[in-house]
């Protein structure tokens, strides 16, 4: 039996949680911002440009909700490989841990974007107002 080494698919959940996360900071955390900030002249021109912006405010509890589980199973999958042995090749090696530390960044960046559009799109109002 070998051991499974980590790969361009262990990439993947990061990138999709951090493609996800973003997306709540675009549509949700982005809007409350410019306007907790007296920009909304900035908010109508940017609503103006992209008009599906209206439409992902419209169901960002389950944007939030789909993203936050990306985050869980990127957390999950990372936690996994963590556990999985590198190639014994030194150079094969090197990349195993360049892609480990690559894709633990990548989470964390996502998680950070995911608790920044948190905090704008459901508690900043209640709490700035």
């Amino acid at each position: 039996m070998t051991a499974r080494t980590i790969g361009w698919r262990d990439m993947l959940a990061p990138a999709f949680s951090l493609f996800a996360s973003t997306s709540t900071l675009v549509c949700c955390a982005l809007p409350a911002l410019l306007v907790t900030l007296g920009a909304g002249a900035t908010l109508a021109g940017l609503v103006g440009t992209a008009p599906w912006l209206v439409a992902l405010s419209r169901v960002k509890l389950w944007l939030f909700l789909g993203s936050g589980l990306l985050l869980l199973l990127a957390w999950g999958m990372q936690r996994r490989a963590a556990r999985l042995p590198c190639p014994a090749d030194p150079a094969r090696a090197a990349a195993c841990a360049r892609l480990r530390r690559l894709s633990v960044a990548i989470l964390w960046v996502s998680a950070a974007l995911w608790a920044v559009g948190f905090f704008f799109a459901f508690l900043a109002a209640d709490l700035l107002l």
